[in-house]
Protein backbone atom coordinates (compact mmCIF):
# COMPACT_ATOMS: atom_id res chain seq x y z
CA UNK A 1 0.00 0.00 0.00
CA UNK A 2 2.90 2.37 0.80
CA UNK A 3 6.23 2.81 -0.99
CA UNK A 4 8.91 5.19 0.30
CA UNK A 5 11.82 6.43 -1.86
CA UNK A 6 14.76 8.11 -0.09
CA UNK A 7 18.35 8.95 -0.92
CA UNK A 8 19.96 11.05 1.83
CA UNK A 9 20.30 10.76 5.60
CA UNK A 10 18.38 14.01 6.05
CA UNK A 11 15.45 12.53 4.14
CA UNK A 12 15.60 9.38 6.23
CA UNK A 13 15.74 11.30 9.52
CA UNK A 14 12.58 13.22 8.69
CA UNK A 15 10.73 10.22 7.25
CA UNK A 16 11.39 7.92 10.22
CA UNK A 17 8.34 9.25 12.15
CA UNK A 18 6.09 8.35 9.20
CA UNK A 19 7.66 4.88 9.01
CA UNK A 20 7.11 4.33 12.72
CA UNK A 21 3.52 5.57 12.50
CA UNK A 22 2.86 3.09 9.69
CA UNK A 23 4.40 0.28 11.74
CA UNK A 24 2.34 1.30 14.76
CA UNK A 25 -0.83 0.92 12.68
CA UNK A 26 0.39 -2.39 11.20
CA UNK A 27 0.79 -1.04 7.66
CA UNK A 28 3.63 -2.50 5.64
CA UNK A 29 5.77 -0.26 3.46
CA UNK A 30 8.23 -0.97 0.65
CA UNK A 31 11.47 0.97 1.21
CA UNK A 32 13.53 2.03 -1.84
CA UNK A 33 17.00 3.53 -1.27
CA UNK A 34 18.59 5.36 -4.21
CA UNK A 35 22.08 5.17 -2.67
CA UNK A 36 22.96 8.85 -2.18
CA UNK A 37 24.17 8.20 1.40
CA UNK A 38 24.84 5.03 3.38
CA UNK A 39 21.76 4.20 5.51
CA UNK A 40 22.81 1.02 7.28
CA UNK A 41 23.95 2.44 10.63
CA UNK A 42 21.17 5.03 10.83
CA UNK A 43 18.49 2.40 10.22
CA UNK A 44 19.91 0.40 13.11
CA UNK A 45 20.03 3.44 15.39
CA UNK A 46 16.46 4.49 14.61
CA UNK A 47 15.34 0.84 14.85
CA UNK A 48 13.66 0.73 11.47
CA UNK A 49 14.03 -1.87 8.75
CA UNK A 50 16.78 -1.57 6.15
CA UNK A 51 15.79 -0.73 2.55
CA UNK A 52 14.03 -3.48 0.59
CA UNK A 53 15.92 -2.45 -2.51
CA UNK A 54 19.04 -0.31 -3.11
CA UNK A 55 19.28 1.17 -6.61
CA UNK A 56 22.93 2.28 -6.42
CA UNK A 57 25.63 1.10 -4.02
CA UNK A 58 26.05 3.81 -1.33
CA UNK A 59 29.44 5.61 -1.23
CA UNK A 60 31.99 5.30 1.57
CA UNK A 61 32.57 9.07 1.49
CA UNK A 62 30.18 11.58 3.09
CA UNK A 63 28.27 12.03 -0.16
CA UNK A 64 28.05 10.31 -3.52
CA UNK A 65 28.95 13.49 -5.40
CA UNK A 66 31.50 15.25 -3.14
CA UNK A 67 31.30 18.88 -4.35
CA UNK A 68 30.37 17.85 -7.89
CA UNK A 69 26.88 19.30 -8.30
CA UNK A 70 26.67 18.74 -12.03
CA UNK A 71 27.68 15.11 -11.54
CA UNK A 72 24.60 14.84 -9.33
CA UNK A 73 22.45 16.32 -12.08
CA UNK A 74 23.89 13.87 -14.63
CA UNK A 75 23.03 11.05 -12.23
CA UNK A 76 19.34 11.89 -12.64
CA UNK A 77 18.69 10.03 -15.94
CA UNK A 78 20.38 6.86 -14.61
CA UNK A 79 18.26 7.03 -11.46
CA UNK A 80 15.11 7.59 -13.52
CA UNK A 81 15.89 4.51 -15.63
CA UNK A 82 16.29 2.30 -12.54
CA UNK A 83 13.12 3.69 -11.01
CA UNK A 84 11.17 2.88 -14.18
CA UNK A 85 12.27 -0.74 -13.88
CA UNK A 86 11.02 -0.81 -10.28
CA UNK A 87 7.78 0.97 -11.19
CA UNK A 88 6.98 -1.70 -13.79
CA UNK A 89 6.61 -4.23 -10.94
CA UNK A 90 5.34 -1.90 -8.23
CA UNK A 91 2.05 -2.62 -6.49
CA UNK A 92 1.28 0.33 -4.24
CA UNK A 93 -1.35 2.96 -3.52
CA UNK A 94 1.00 5.72 -2.35
CA UNK A 95 4.54 6.67 -3.36
CA UNK A 96 6.17 8.89 -0.72
CA UNK A 97 9.13 11.22 -1.34
CA UNK A 98 10.73 13.78 0.93
CA UNK A 99 12.64 17.03 0.77
CA UNK A 100 14.78 18.76 -1.81
CA UNK A 101 17.27 16.28 -3.25
CA UNK A 102 17.93 14.86 -6.71
CA UNK A 103 16.19 11.69 -5.48
CA UNK A 104 13.04 13.69 -4.65
CA UNK A 105 12.93 15.57 -7.96
CA UNK A 106 13.72 12.56 -10.16
CA UNK A 107 11.33 10.20 -8.35
CA UNK A 108 8.40 12.62 -8.45
CA UNK A 109 8.93 13.56 -12.11
CA UNK A 110 9.54 9.96 -13.21
CA UNK A 111 6.39 8.90 -11.39
CA UNK A 112 4.38 11.71 -12.99
CA UNK A 113 5.35 10.71 -16.54
CA UNK A 114 5.15 6.95 -15.98
CA UNK A 115 2.32 5.88 -18.35
CA UNK A 116 1.05 3.00 -16.17
CA UNK A 117 1.00 4.85 -12.85
CA UNK A 118 -1.61 3.49 -10.42
CA UNK A 119 -0.57 5.36 -7.29
CA UNK A 120 -0.60 8.83 -5.77
CA UNK A 121 2.79 10.50 -5.35
CA UNK A 122 3.11 12.38 -2.06
CA UNK A 123 5.67 15.00 -1.00
CA UNK A 124 6.23 14.86 2.76
CA UNK A 125 7.99 18.26 3.02
CA UNK A 126 6.21 20.54 0.57
CA UNK A 127 6.14 24.29 0.15
CA UNK A 128 9.49 25.53 1.49
CA UNK A 129 10.94 28.25 -0.77
CA UNK A 130 13.96 30.56 -0.89
CA UNK A 131 12.67 32.05 -4.17
CA UNK A 132 16.12 31.78 -5.73
CA UNK A 133 17.03 28.78 -7.91
CA UNK A 134 20.73 29.22 -7.10
CA UNK A 135 20.38 29.55 -3.31
CA UNK A 136 20.39 26.70 -2.42
CA UNK A 137 21.31 24.95 -5.69
CA UNK A 138 20.01 22.52 -6.86
CA UNK A 139 17.76 22.02 -3.84
CA UNK A 140 15.42 24.90 -4.60
CA UNK A 141 14.85 23.50 -8.10
CA UNK A 142 14.25 20.02 -6.68
CA UNK A 143 11.54 21.31 -4.34
CA UNK A 144 9.73 23.17 -7.10
CA UNK A 145 9.88 20.10 -9.37
CA UNK A 146 8.61 17.78 -6.64
CA UNK A 147 5.74 20.09 -5.71
CA UNK A 148 4.78 20.46 -9.36
CA UNK A 149 4.61 16.72 -10.05
CA UNK A 150 3.23 15.30 -6.79
CA UNK A 151 -0.45 14.49 -6.28
CA UNK A 152 -0.52 15.22 -2.55
CA UNK A 153 1.54 17.97 -0.92
CA UNK A 154 2.00 17.88 2.84
CA UNK A 155 2.84 21.50 3.71
CA UNK A 156 5.20 21.86 6.66
CA UNK A 157 3.94 25.27 7.81
CA UNK A 158 1.38 27.99 7.23
CA UNK A 159 3.83 29.87 5.01
CA UNK A 160 4.60 26.70 3.03
CA UNK A 161 0.88 26.24 2.44
CA UNK A 162 0.61 29.84 1.18
CA UNK A 163 3.58 29.33 -1.16
CA UNK A 164 1.93 26.31 -2.77
CA UNK A 165 -1.37 28.09 -3.21
CA UNK A 166 0.35 31.05 -4.88
CA UNK A 167 2.00 28.66 -7.34
CA UNK A 168 -1.37 27.13 -8.23
CA UNK A 169 0.01 23.61 -7.88
CA UNK A 170 -2.27 20.84 -9.13
CA UNK A 171 -1.73 18.55 -6.17
CA UNK A 172 -3.91 18.45 -3.07
CA UNK A 173 -2.41 20.67 -0.32
CA UNK A 174 -2.61 19.40 3.26
CA UNK A 175 -0.99 21.40 6.09
CA UNK A 176 0.48 18.96 8.61
CA UNK A 177 3.53 20.55 10.20
CA UNK A 178 7.07 19.20 9.90
CA UNK A 179 8.03 15.65 10.92
CA UNK A 180 11.43 16.98 12.10
CA UNK A 181 9.80 17.85 15.44
CA UNK A 182 9.15 14.16 16.04
CA UNK A 183 12.53 13.11 14.65
CA UNK A 184 14.34 15.30 17.18
CA UNK A 185 12.31 13.91 20.08
CA UNK A 186 13.12 10.35 18.98
CA UNK A 187 16.82 11.04 18.48
CA UNK A 188 17.33 12.85 21.78
CA UNK A 189 16.46 9.64 23.60
CA UNK A 190 19.45 7.85 22.08
CA UNK A 191 22.47 10.22 22.24
CA UNK A 192 24.79 10.63 25.24
CA UNK A 193 24.65 13.95 27.07
CA UNK A 194 27.39 16.35 26.02
CA UNK A 195 30.12 17.11 28.58
CA UNK A 196 31.08 20.38 26.89
CA UNK A 197 30.17 23.71 28.49
CA UNK A 198 29.62 27.23 27.17
CA UNK A 199 30.67 26.48 23.59
CA UNK A 200 29.64 27.22 20.01
CA UNK A 201 28.65 24.43 17.60
CA UNK A 202 29.73 24.81 13.95
CA UNK A 203 28.45 22.96 10.87
CA UNK A 204 29.43 24.06 7.34
CA UNK A 205 28.77 22.01 4.19
CA UNK A 206 26.67 23.90 1.59
CA UNK A 207 27.93 23.63 -1.99
CA UNK A 208 27.35 27.34 -2.68
CA UNK A 209 29.86 28.13 0.06
CA UNK A 210 32.34 25.30 -0.49
CA UNK A 211 32.71 26.10 -4.17
CA UNK A 212 33.54 29.77 -3.57
CA UNK A 213 36.91 30.94 -2.23
CA UNK A 214 35.46 34.38 -1.47
CA UNK A 215 32.66 32.90 0.63
CA UNK A 216 34.94 30.49 2.46
CA UNK A 217 37.34 33.33 3.36
CA UNK A 218 34.41 35.21 4.88
CA UNK A 219 33.26 32.12 6.77
CA UNK A 220 36.76 31.53 8.18
CA UNK A 221 36.98 35.18 9.29
CA UNK A 222 33.57 34.88 10.98
CA UNK A 223 34.42 31.64 12.78
CA UNK A 224 37.80 32.94 13.92
CA UNK A 225 36.05 35.94 15.50
CA UNK A 226 34.30 33.69 18.04
CA UNK A 227 35.85 34.02 21.50
CA UNK A 228 34.06 31.07 23.10
CA UNK A 229 35.32 27.49 22.61
CA UNK A 230 34.14 26.00 19.31
CA UNK A 231 33.24 22.39 18.55
CA UNK A 232 33.29 21.61 14.83
CA UNK A 233 32.49 18.07 13.57
CA UNK A 234 33.79 18.72 10.08
CA UNK A 235 32.60 17.23 6.76
CA UNK A 236 35.35 15.78 4.57
CA UNK A 237 34.27 18.01 1.66
CA UNK A 238 34.50 21.09 3.90
CA UNK A 239 38.03 20.19 4.94
CA UNK A 240 38.90 19.58 1.30
CA UNK A 241 37.59 23.03 0.30
CA UNK A 242 39.50 24.77 3.10
CA UNK A 243 42.73 23.10 1.98
CA UNK A 244 42.01 23.89 -1.67
CA UNK A 245 41.71 27.62 -0.89
CA UNK A 246 44.71 27.61 1.51
CA UNK A 247 42.44 28.39 4.45
CA UNK A 248 42.84 25.18 6.45
CA UNK A 249 45.81 26.43 8.51
CA UNK A 250 43.82 29.51 9.56
CA UNK A 251 41.27 27.36 11.37
CA UNK A 252 43.54 24.44 12.26
CA UNK A 253 45.90 26.75 14.14
CA UNK A 254 43.02 28.32 16.06
CA UNK A 255 43.39 26.73 19.49
CA UNK A 256 39.84 27.76 20.25
CA UNK A 257 38.48 25.15 17.82
CA UNK A 258 38.05 21.48 18.62
CA UNK A 259 37.68 19.44 15.44
CA UNK A 260 36.29 15.95 15.06
CA UNK A 261 35.05 13.79 12.24
CA UNK A 262 31.31 13.66 11.64
CA UNK A 263 29.35 12.35 14.59
CA UNK A 264 26.01 10.57 14.63
CA UNK A 265 22.81 12.56 14.27
CA UNK A 266 21.85 11.56 17.79
CA UNK A 267 25.09 12.87 19.27
CA UNK A 268 24.97 16.03 17.16
CA UNK A 269 21.60 16.91 18.66
CA UNK A 270 22.99 16.40 22.17
CA UNK A 271 25.80 18.83 21.34
CA UNK A 272 23.29 21.32 19.95
CA UNK A 273 21.14 20.96 23.04
CA UNK A 274 24.13 21.89 25.23
CA UNK A 275 25.77 24.62 23.09
CA UNK A 276 25.31 28.38 23.53
CA UNK A 277 24.53 28.93 19.85
CA UNK A 278 25.00 27.37 16.42
CA UNK A 279 26.85 28.65 13.34
CA UNK A 280 25.76 26.82 10.19
CA UNK A 281 24.90 27.00 6.51
CA UNK A 282 22.66 23.93 6.73
CA UNK A 283 18.90 23.66 6.24
CA UNK A 284 17.45 21.17 8.73
CA UNK A 285 19.71 22.55 11.48
CA UNK A 286 17.70 25.78 11.33
CA UNK A 287 14.56 23.77 12.15
CA UNK A 288 16.31 21.78 14.88
CA UNK A 289 17.58 24.99 16.50
CA UNK A 290 13.97 26.15 16.87
CA UNK A 291 12.95 22.88 18.52
CA UNK A 292 15.90 23.05 20.94
CA UNK A 293 15.56 26.84 21.33
CA UNK A 294 19.15 27.55 20.37
CA UNK A 295 20.18 30.75 18.54
CA UNK A 296 21.31 29.92 15.01
CA UNK A 297 23.59 32.05 12.82
CA UNK A 298 22.91 31.16 9.18
CA UNK A 299 25.89 31.67 6.86
CA UNK A 300 23.86 31.95 3.65
CA UNK A 301 22.52 34.61 1.32
CA UNK A 302 19.04 33.04 1.22
CA UNK A 303 17.11 30.47 3.22
CA UNK A 304 14.04 28.41 2.45
CA UNK A 305 13.26 28.25 6.19
CA UNK A 306 11.94 31.81 6.24
CA UNK A 307 9.54 31.04 9.09
CA UNK A 308 12.46 30.70 11.51
CA UNK A 309 13.66 34.25 10.88
CA UNK A 310 10.55 35.59 12.61
CA UNK A 311 11.22 33.72 15.87
CA UNK A 312 14.06 35.95 17.03
CA UNK A 313 16.64 33.14 17.28
CA UNK A 314 17.39 32.36 13.61
CA UNK A 315 19.59 34.98 11.96
CA UNK A 316 20.24 35.14 8.21
CA UNK A 317 23.62 36.87 7.78
CA UNK A 318 23.78 37.05 3.96
CA UNK A 319 27.51 36.48 4.64
CA UNK A 320 27.94 40.06 5.84
CA UNK A 321 31.09 39.68 7.95
CA UNK A 322 30.76 42.79 10.12
CA UNK A 323 27.07 42.18 10.85
CA UNK A 324 27.82 38.57 11.77
CA UNK A 325 30.67 39.56 14.08
CA UNK A 326 28.32 41.94 15.91
CA UNK A 327 25.75 39.16 16.14
CA UNK A 328 28.31 36.74 17.58
CA UNK A 329 29.32 39.31 20.20
CA UNK A 330 25.65 39.73 21.12
CA UNK A 331 25.03 35.98 21.42
CA UNK A 332 28.22 35.41 23.43
CA UNK A 333 26.81 37.78 26.03
CA UNK A 334 23.62 37.46 28.05
CA UNK A 335 21.23 36.84 25.18
CA UNK A 336 17.70 36.01 26.31
CA UNK A 337 15.71 33.54 24.22
CA UNK A 338 12.43 35.23 23.24
CA UNK A 339 9.11 33.45 23.51
CA UNK A 340 7.94 32.07 20.17
CA UNK A 341 5.70 29.40 18.69
CA UNK A 342 7.46 26.79 16.58
CA UNK A 343 6.21 27.44 13.02
CA UNK A 344 6.73 23.76 12.14
CA UNK A 345 4.05 22.43 14.40
CA UNK A 346 3.26 20.40 17.49
CA UNK A 347 5.00 17.10 16.76
CA UNK A 348 1.98 15.31 15.30
CA UNK A 349 2.76 15.67 11.59
CA UNK A 350 3.32 11.96 10.92
CA UNK A 351 -0.03 11.09 12.50
CA UNK A 352 -1.79 13.65 10.33
CA UNK A 353 -0.03 12.37 7.21
CA UNK A 354 -0.81 8.70 7.79
CA UNK A 355 -4.35 9.45 8.97
CA UNK A 356 -5.06 11.40 5.79
CA UNK A 357 -3.65 8.71 3.50
CA UNK A 358 -5.34 5.70 5.08
CA UNK A 359 -8.72 7.44 4.80
CA UNK A 360 -8.48 8.11 1.07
Amino acid sequence: MFTIVLGTKAELIKTVPVMKELEKRNYEYFFIHTGHHDFKKMCEEFEIKEPDIVLFKPPKATSRFFLKTFKALRWGPFLSYKLLKVFSKLETKFLLVHGDTITTAVTSSTSFFYPFKKWLTCHLEAGLRSFDFFEPFPEEISRVVADKFCDILFAVSELAEKNLKKENVKGKIIKTGNTIVESVKLALKKGKKSKRKNFVLVNIHRNENLQSKIRMKKIVEIINSVTLPIYWPIHDQTKYALKKYNLWKEVKNNRNIEFSGLISYFQFLQEMKKCKFVITDGGSIQEESLILKKPCIILRRKTERIEGLKTGINFLTKLNVEYTKQLIEKLEGKFKIPKFKNPYGDGKASKRIVEYLVNI
